[in-house]
């Protein structure tokens, strides 16, 4: 089953005078269940395609449809409400809160949105489903630890855990190996790999063959169309 589709995505962006474009017509099916590699040389439009699927940038012409839904013809606040549920986001650079804990930052997608009688009704469940999550990239002991006493490898799972904390059907990763080094990048995709066994449709960026090779499918962007 198609879980996401893009037609015909066109993006451009204005450096100066300059008009650059990014995307030229592409086409992508993702499948429920897959992971998807989207691979090119740095700066053909990768990030900025994911970024589109995700429903974070607009296109200047073409369709998303999430689940058969055409998330650009739906209005801004349907929009929203699918990325938020149904959309998760891993970023090279982990982006933690650094005043908050790893549980804190792992439960802001949940408090997010939610109102103060809804939260201090659901707080316990919540955190015992974080610590649960925790628990599965291997970070149970590392609860009460801030972001900067942990090493890249344990942000980036906290990012991770963050990530599907509501559930998303779909998890997008930006160039998630990108900031570590060969050790901790094969624990990432460990952690992501065991997610996709488990029936998480994930698509991720990478500009490393070597990660793109571990996900069931690959296509390249060059020249802002994926390559035939």
């Amino acid at each position: 089953m198609v879980l996401a589709r893009a037609t015909k995505l066109h993006k451009s962006y204005s450096l100066g005078k300059t008009k650059v474009s990014v995307l030229r017509g592409v086409n992508l099916e993702v499948n429920e269940g897959e992971m998807l590699a989207i691979t090119g040389s740095s700066g053909c439009g990768k990030s900025t395609l994911l970024h589109i699927l995700g429903a974070l940038d607009a296109p200047d012409q073409g369709t998303v449809s999430f689940a058969g839904e055409d998330l650009f013809a739906a209005g801004t606040w349907r929009r929203d409400a699918v990325r938020n549920r149904d959309v998760g986001f891993v970023f090279q650079f982990y982006h933690l809160l650094p005043e908050f804990n790893v549980l804190e930052n792992v439960l802001m997608p949940r408090m997010v949105g939610t109102s103060t009688l809804d939260w201090m009704s659901s707080r316990k469940s919540a955190i015992a489903k974080a610590g649960e999550i925790l628990g599965t990239v291997g970070l149970k002991d590392r609860l009460k630890h801030r972001p900067k006493e942990l090493s890249g490898g344990e942000r980036q799972r906290v990012a991770i855990a963050r990530a599907i904390m509501n559930e998303p059907r779909f998890l997008l990763a930006d160039e998630p190996t990108g900031n570590l080094d060969a050790k901790m990048g094969k624990g990432i995709m460990d952690c992501l790999r065991s997610l996709n066994q488990k029936g998480q449709t994930i698509v991720l960026v990478t500009h490393d063959p070597l990660i793109a090779k571990q996900a069931d499918r690959q296509v390249r962007l060059v020249d802002g169309r994926i390559e035939p």
